[in-house]
């Protein structure tokens, strides 16, 4: 589908954009950047964090802006007292309209402080960047939701939807909990909503800071691991034989895997990407996309995958990431294991990404096993006017000229569990990024100010339209 020129009819609702690069900040800036000073802060790690802390401490906020106990809860699953998530609700005035869900882990990845330049968890302030582990992800959107209930509540803003919060624990490390899974399963009622925001999009800029589009992301690649397992007899490794050693099996097994392509299938939100991208590219480049979009054309699918962004949003992908094997190095192997991470496409079962592997891999001799629990395929919510149009709107005001571009995630977020759970969800911030990311999962983890004020005023107003708008019929 392609974006629909005219938009919904909204009521009105009046824009309130701070200045984004004051110094220094405004009282009400200042306040935001407090609040996210403080989450930043709180360590949520697996290892030795709390999530329910930073719920807590959150929480606390709320109820300083005038929510009630009933608004508001801080649920922590049952032993395991350091997983806590908090919920709440600005109710609106239209008891029949369905709630907009505002969605962000405060969980982060582990970071050790001999590694980081700076303290992972102190949040730095240089020259114009922000640093500090889940500076990005996804503490700038968990501060910036409630920043936002916060400012809706104190401003006296009524709704027609209500407008739900869910900050939740686990989203890094799902295979020890999730709590938007759990939330989902558990207490549904906090976060059933018509649709729900989520990280998972941003803002694009280029080498030289210039904005190029701002996305919005529909659906997701569905995560999953296989074990690639081959045995041998072993023996002394002075007395090698043929066909017999299970690292020789394994590697010329891989190496049919790596050059293997799994077929191109273009979904909404990757056509919808491309079609508009090649707004913005060059013209081989913009050719190849619209071919894509089009037609799937295999020769231009082919140059536009050597862009390992684009391959991955136009196929399914296994690529070896461990590999471990053999018990002494004056002996032969007798079991030798790897690790196959697989980003399926949605609607593709793990069944057959298995079956594709027993057939690449042309050994059996190699054992394939699935890790973990099953992916599953989450559904690729719809681009709908009803969707876009607030969000083109509020773009198009702070940033004139600057095209919504719809995306697929080829990584994986909380949004698979709501999907899969009826609940529509789509990646949408506004902060901006460049070329050299924002060192996510990785050392030294850091946003731009601007963008984490301006993603802060984005999505301000665009949350404040999508409640004020009629449901689609």
């Amino acid at each position: 589908m392609k974006i629909a020129s005219g938009l919904l009819s909204f009521a009105a609702v009046a824009f309130t954009v701070p200045a984004l690069a004051e110094t220094p900040p405004s009282p009400d800036l200042a306040a935001f950047r407090a609040l996210y000073k403080e989450l930043v802060e709180i360590n949520t790690t697996l290892s030795v964090g709390s999530c329910t802390d930073a719920a807590k401490a959150m929480q606390t906020r709320l109820k300083a802006a005038g929510y009630g106990d009933k608004d508001m809860a801080v649920i922590v699953p049952p032993g395991l007292p350091n997983k806590g998530n908090l919920v709440a609700v600005l109710h609106g005035t239209d008891k029949q309209a369905k709630a907009i869900l505002l969605l962000a882990h405060i969980d982060v990845v582990e970071a050790r402080r001999a590694d980081w330049k700076r303290d992972p968890f102190k949040l730095t302030e240089e020259n114009g960047i922000f640093y500090g582990r889940g500076a990005s992800d996804d503490k700038a959107m968990a501060a910036v939701f409630t920043d936002s209930m916060i400012r809706y509540k104190r401003d006296g803003f009524k709704p027609k939807r209500d407008i739900k919060l869910a900050l939740t624990c686990g989203e890094e490390t799902p295979h020890d909990f999730d709590g938007a899974k759990y939330l989902v399963e558990h207490h549904r009622a906090w976060v059933d909503a018509a649709f729900a925001l989520n990280e998972g999009a941003g803002g694009r800029l280029d080498k030289d800071g210039k904005r190029i589009a701002v996305d919005v992301q529909a659906g997701e690649k569905i995560y999953q691991d296989f074990q690639l397992e081959a045995t041998g007899p072993g023996g002394h490794s002075s007395r090698p034989g043929k066909g017999n050693n299970p690292l020789y099996h394994l590697a010329a097994a891989l190496t049919r895997l790596e050059a293997y392509d799994f077929p191109i299938a273009i979904n909404e939100a990757t056509k919808l990407n491309f079609e508009h991208t090649a707004e913005v590219e060059s013209s081989t480049t913009a050719a190849d996309l619209k071919a894509v979009a089009a037609t799937s054309d295999a020769e231009a699918a082919a140059r536009l995958a050597r862009d390992p962004v684009r391959n991955s949003m136009m196929r399914t992908t296994c690529v070896a990431t461990e590999i471990e094997g053999g018990h002494a190095p004056n002996a032969l192997p007798q079991r030798v294991r790897t690790n196959v991470n697989c980003r399926v496409l949605p609607g593709v079962s793990m069944a057959d990404v298995r079956q594709t592997l027993v057939k690449v891999l042309a050994d059996p001799s190699i054992e394939i096993t699935a890790v973990g629990a099953p992916g599953f395929t989450a559904p690729v919510p719809s681009l709908s006017n009803q969707i876009l149009g607030p969000a083109t709107q509020v773009a198009a005001r702070l940033w004139p000229g600057v095209p919504l571009i719809p995306a697929m995630s080829t990584g994986a977020t909380d949004g698979r569990f709501l999907n899969q759970a009826g609940i529509p969800t789509y990646g949408l911030s506004g902060m901006f990024a460049g070329p050299e990311g924002s060192g996510i999962h990785g050392l030294d983890e850091h946003i731009r100010v601007q963008s984490l004020y301006e993603g802060r005023a984005f999505l301000h107003d665009v949350v404040k339209l999508y409640a004020t708008q009629e449901e689609a019929s």
